[in-house]
């Protein structure tokens, strides 16, 4: 007989989120040893207050709980393991290394290609950060317009724009 336990049921859930991260992964792995191929560019939204996020405290006071950062062309050192990417973009002309968990990404889309993933926000034990019903807080947004990342806060982005109709 099976307790309801977490422990005792197989976590479809979190085995589904840990393999599409892969895929983030795998793309930013990619690019690391080739560079962007054709009109290929990332946007990158993660949550700035998780932990292992290492970005400036202007960021993070800028940001205080979602950033997009675009990877497309001036973008340095970009470095990706098992858990962490690493990257070295500029802003207002000052370079700053961002160290950001895969964790932390709640969006990764590539809009040259309609191809999005949003995914649940994950703390350290992998567990959902919010309710998934959609009665926990509102993340901010970017303006997809906006080529340094620096994109406006509060506005919610529909994923629609990056799937094929």
């Amino acid at each position: 007989m099976m307790d309801d336990d977490d422990e005792d049921i197989l976590r479809y859930d979190r085995m589904v989120e840990q393999a599409l991260r892969g895929v983030v992964r795998e793309a930013v792995n990619e690019v690391m040893e080739d560079g962007l191929p054709g009109d290929h560019h990332f946007y990158i939204t993660f949550m700035t207050d998780h932990p292992g996020v290492k970005i400036p405290d202007y960021l993070r006071e800028r940001y205080p709980g979602e950033m997009t950062i675009v990877l497309q062309y001036q973008f340095y050192d970009l470095g990706v393991d098992d858990e962490i990417m690493k990257v070295t973009l500029s802003f207002n002309n000052v370079p700053e290394r961002l160290e950001i968990p895969l964790a932390a990404i709640t969006i990764f889309a590539d809009p040259s290609v309609n191809f999005a993933l949003q995914f649940q926000p994950l703390g350290e034990d992998l567990e959902p950060d919010f309710d998934p019903d959609g009665d926990g807080p509102d993340g901010g947004g970017f303006d997809p317009s906006d080529e340094d990342g620096e994109g406006k806060t509060g506005e919610v982005v529909s994923l629609d724009q990056f799937r094929k109709k």
